[in-house]
């Protein structure tokens, strides 16, 4: 399980860090944050796939991911005393992300490339990246080091080998040094932050692939898109929480059910609602209905993530489905690891009444996202490896 969750210098984190629990919601009002949250988790994820520094690309580029704001706020411009100026930049550039779990830390530095003619010049290199046992950084505690592009693993005596001399800038050493043999732990953490699932834009438009008729083969989990979500519940049906799934519905649409229909290998989810004569066909459900089977068929996995992330499951919803649809994320939280980043009032109020629930309430000061509720002394220790 993550425990800690650490962002320096991402869009408005300037130095973010915040405690995680099985179940955690995250909310506060609109631009407070939250979707940089969500996309910071994202971006760490992407470091397991290769996929970091290209995702960083997909946002706008290096320039348009870094703080934007003075390296540090003084008390007066905090205050309001003194409007924001621009001043030297004192320390180096730099774009940092890392959590700590119950098993293996980890930890990487994006900076500034080193000057070349290259066309890929204003891409940002890796600087550092660290993989270290317990909650706080401590060299004592370090596994696998990486400085530039030099890499270090720590044999059976404790002492430090190299392994890598030159990794390119652009590689994490997550997918160039997940070896079972010298470094099993590196291995087994990129494929648990391989395994994390996150979703944030399952399609619910007229033209989105869960309303057309798809081939259908066993899917424990459901896409990104939604377009396997026939399959997805069929699988639930055959080898999953059948009943679950059940329960699930009538919570949100008492007296209704759910039931895929099969021509020729091709799966359709349709709904019998009561005082129909026929099923209705996912062409024909509302967007919100939809959703909702969406969710319910990715929360109902039959294999449940490490950990899964929502980000604004609420998008087409009623405020009536709320209530049902925190029961199924309460539930989905007793198999994996569930942050949901919200800001429907009805699905806050629903998950924060649950004893399970960690509620983090983000608010924007001076440009920076900070946390609300928590005081800082509250808040998990948290050591940056240096470069």
């Amino acid at each position: 399980m993550l425990q800690t969750l650490a962002i320096a210098d991402y869009r408005s984190l300037r130095d973010f860090v915040v405690g995680l629990q099985p179940l955690t919601l995250i909310t506060g009002p609109n631009g407070s944050g939250k979707s940089n949250v969500y996309r910071a988790l994202r971006l760490l994820a992407g470091a397991a796939q290769g996929q970091l520094i290209p995702s960083l690309a997909r946002e706008g580029g290096w320039q348009s991911t870094l703080w934007a704001g003075p390296e540090q706020p003084s008390r007066a411009v905090l205050s309001g005393e003194f409007p924001v100026q621009g001043t030297t930049r004192k320390r180096v550039v730099s774009l940092r992300l890392g959590f700590a779990s119950d098993t293996f830390s980890y930890a990487i530095d994006l900076g500034l490339p080193t000057p070349s003619s290259s066309a890929f010049a204003l891409d940002p290199e890796i600087k550092r990246e660290v993989i270290w046992t317990g909650p706080t950084h401590r060299q004592a505690t370090v596994l696998i080091d990486r400085r530039g592009g030099l890499v270090q693993g720590r044999n059976a005596d404790g002492e430090f080998d190299v392994v890598f001399q030159d990794l390119a800038g652009f590689d994490t050493m997550l997918t160039h040094y997940a070896d079972p043999q010298r470094a099993p732990e590196a291995l087994i953490l990129r494929e648990q932050m391989r395994g994390w699932r996150f979703y944030d834009h399952l399609r619910t438009d007229v033209d989105a692939p869960a309303r057309r008729p798809q081939l259908g083969t066993h899917t424990p989990v459901l896409d990104d898109e939604g377009a396997s979500l026939a399959a997805a519940v069929q699988t639930i049906e055959e080898i999953g929480a059948r009943d679950a799934l059940h329960t699930a519905i009538d919570d949100a649409f008492p007296g209704a059910r759910v039931q895929v229909v099969s021509t020729g290998g091709t799966f359709e989810v349709t709904m019998r609602q009561p005082g129909l004569l026929r099923p209705l066909r996912a062409a024909e459900l509302s967007d919100g209905t939809l959703r909702y089977l969406l969710l319910a068929a990715a929360l109902l996995t039959p294999r449940p993530p490490e950990l899964l992330v929502l980000n604004e499951p609420e998008t087409s919803l009623h405020p009536d489905l709320l209530p049902a649809l925190a029961r199924l994320v309460t539930a989905a939280a007793a198999a994996s690891q569930v942050i949901v980043v919200s800001h429907a009032p009805r699905l806050i109020d629903a998950l924060s009444s649950e004893p399970a629930c960690h509620l983090v309430a983000l608010q924007r000061t001076h440009g920076e996202t900070v946390v609300a509720n928590i005081p800082w002394q509250e808040q998990p220790a948290w050591k940056w490896p240096a470069r």
